[in-house]
Parts: C-alpha cells; structure tokens; sequence
C-alpha cells in the first residue's frame, strides 16, 4: 500500500483550513485517512502550523511520501532534518544525545526567526497605523487652516460692507485737496490774464 502525507482540507470557501494526515494514496484527498498528525491555518500572518514531529518522522522512516506542500511544512517544522540526524546516528556518525542537541538547537533558532518576525510584522502594523493618523491629523489642520482663512475672509468683507458713511466721505476728503492744490496756480494765473484782457477790448473800441 503507497502512503502519503498530504493536506486535508477544510474550513469556509475563501478560509481554508488544512488537516495533515497520513493517509492511503488511493483515497479521496478528504476522505479517509490513517492519522493525523497536525494542523496548518495559511490564513494568519505567519501561517499557524501545529505537527507532531515524532510521528512524521515515523511515517517518514516507514516509506510515506510527502506532498511538495507537506514537504515544506515537514522541512518549516523540522522534521526532516530530525531525520536526516537519525540517519547519521545509525550511521554511526554521533550518538543520540548529540544528534537530539542539535536538534533542539536548530528548534530555537527557528523560534528565534519565527518572533523576529512577528516582531517586525508587529512594527510594520503600528508604524502604518501611525503614518496613516498623521495624515490624518495633517488633512484636519488643513482643513481647519482653509476654514479658517474663509470667516476670515467673510469677515473682512462685512466690516467693509458695513463701515461708516463718515469714514468714506473723510477718505474723500484727504484725496480732494491734493487735487485742488495742485490747480490753484493755474486758476490764479488765469485771473491775472483777464482783466488785461478787458481793458485791451476797450482800448480797441
């Protein structure tokens, strides 16, 4: 009988769901199967995975054969280079306690990785939710300064609509002399010509 390790879905459409299962490669991909041996959830950020690495690592041994998605789930979760460590302990290349070492080294370094980048996901979200309220923030101010620059404006309009008779009729006033002023030469040497004028007629007659 071929086995193999492969996804099971489940879960709305659009929100899938996965089960990971051993199971007879004859059989529906839902159908039945020998054993489950995790979970995957694609949708978080990073994608939630749940195996249990020994029971892998088991089937694995017995010949299973995994899916390209099961692989990398099995390579994400470490349960093919746990049994590549077994493979160097019959060997005879290092004992069992050397080869589970380095095993639960390499495990917390990939913790390590997997916080890392939660913390960075984490960072990128509130400095995006930061940027946006300051744009937010700035779009108000200007908002506010445009509304402001209007009653302003609208202000200033009623004041001139609405000032005094009196106020005109002075400003009138400062710009006439000027004017007159400037003619007074003029006029007085046109009286001066005038009479001249008349007595040279009389003359005449």
């Amino acid at each position: 009988m071929s086995v193999k390790i492969r996804l099971q879905r489940h879960g709305k459409k659009g929100k899938p769901f996965f089960h990971i299962v051993v199971a007879d490669a004859r059989a529906r991909r839902d159908g039945r199967f020998i054993e489950k041996i995790g979970i995957y959830n694609p949708i978080t950020n990073p994608a939630t995975i749940e195996l249990d690495v020994d029971s892998a690592v088991k089937w694995l041994n017995n010949g299973a054969q995994p899916t390209d998605t099961a692989r990398a789930i099995l390579s994400y979760k470490g349960a093919l280079y746990k049994k590549h460590l077994q493979g160097g302990v019959a060997k005879g290349a290092f004992d069992e306690a050397e080869a589970e070492k380095r095993f639960n080294a390499w495990l917390e370094n990939k913790e390590k990785a997997v916080e890392g980048k939660k913390d960075n996901l984490a960072k990128s979200k509130e400095d995006a939710k930061k940027a946006a309220l300051e744009a937010e923030a700035k779009v108000n101010a200007d908002r506010i300064a445009a509304q402001e620059a209007l009653v302003a404006e609208a202000k200033a309009a009623e004041e001139a609509a609405n000032a005094p008779v009196e106020e005109v009729l002075a400003e009138v006033a400062e710009e006439a002399p000027v004017a007159v002023e400037g003619n007074e030469a003029p006029i007085a040497e046109a009286a001066e010509e005038t009479p001249a004028a008349e007595g040279t007629e009389e003359a005449q007659a």
